[in-house]
């Protein structure tokens, strides 16, 4: 077959990209480089992007697995994912001053665990072992905490009172998968109890939305996002399910495969909740330069929802900006 191919089109999901507590985390620890000098510490990736993390050192920021890594009496801002109550307790211990950057919509889920643990029911946590978030999460509860990762799991739960049972989940999971999931506990435990709203992130919910909307037009789906970022590896699945014939996740437009474009016409590009958009951009760019010029979003609602930053840092500036 000789000639070129008509040309091919990119679907441009909308909303992609940052959700309002990953741009919270960052630019708190970027005011927090500015207020306070470098260094920062920062306990685990501020959010699960190597880009955004790579940028923030070179500010000066310097990333730590476990607050024993943190200098005795040093700032250190705790990620967006959240930490459980004994990191809270050893930050104190070591007398680190601390600033934490959790996402308020996490800071929900622990809420609900504490309340429930209170309230002395079994805990079934949805989400995904070594998650940053679920250590958070479960930390708050450990004794009526167990994990679930998917419907598979559900055999494996054990309570004490079949009555006595509630779900929550991580705020990152697949919509789908969860209800899913939520539906075989439900079969085991008649009298389930759900959190009094949605534990899954309305940032979440609205970039798969955007994905299954592109992903049944495109030959070929592309996620930003980095692999331990448990967002963008749901939208590649989401994508699939919603009849995309392939759909990969890069961190950046290097990663990407020519071999890919192969018999391709439309391809559907989104970003995970922690891709800054000029890493999308580029995308577009390298599509443009292989027989892809033409860019169509495809929007399905708009996002307006923001969070004011951490208590601990909007004092520190409010006081620096009236002396």
């Amino acid at each position: 077959m000789g000639g070129m191919a008509a040309e091919g089109r990119v679907l441009l999901a909308a909303p992609r990209g940052y959700c309002a507590g990953v741009d919270r985390a960052v630019v708190t620890v970027e005011k927090a480089l500015e207020h306070y000098g470098s260094p920062v510490y920062v306990r685990k990736q501020i959010v699960h992007n190597k880009h955004v993390v790579e940028q923030l050192e070179q500010r000066g920021a310097i990333f730590v697995e476990e607050l024993g890594e943190v200098p005795e009496g040093a700032l250190v801002v705790f990620s967006a994912h959240g930490v459980s109550p004994m990191v809270h307790d050893e930050a104190a211990k070591r007398e680190l001053r601390t600033i934490d950057a959790t996402c308020p919509l996490v800071t929900k889920v622990h809420n609900e665990a504490r309340r429930f643990a209170r309230d002395d029911l079994d805990i079934v946590l949805i989400g995904h072992d070594g998650h940053e978030e679920v250590e958070g999460t479960a930390g708050e509860a450990p004794d009526h905490v167990q994990l679930v990762e998917g419907p598979d799991d559900v055999d494996k739960v054990q309570v004490r009172d079949p009555s006595r049972v509630v779900w929550l989940s991580q705020t990152t999971l697949s919509v789908d998968e969860t209800y899913e999931t939520v539906e075989r506990l439900r079969q085991r435990f008649p009298d389930l109890i759900s959190p009094p709203s949605d534990d899954i992130c309305y940032a979440t919910q609205n970039r798969q939305v955007a994905v299954k909307e592109i992903a049944a037009e495109s030959e070929l789906v592309i996620v930003v996002g980095s692999a331990n970022s448990s967002n963008s590896v749901r939208l590649v699945e989401v994508a699939l399910d919603a009849g995309a014939d392939a759909a990969y996740r890069v961190d950046n437009a290097g990663e990407i495969d020519e071999a890919w474009l192969d018999g391709v016409q439309t391809v559907g590009l989104t970003s995970g909740a922690s891709v800054p958009e000029d890493l999308v951009t580029e995308v577009v760019d390298w599509l443009a330069q292989r027989g892809f010029p033409t860019v169509e979003e495809h929007r399905t609602t708009e996002e307006s929802l923001m969070f004011s930053l951490p208590r601990e840092l909007r004092r520190d500036l409010k006081s620096s900006a009236s002396t």
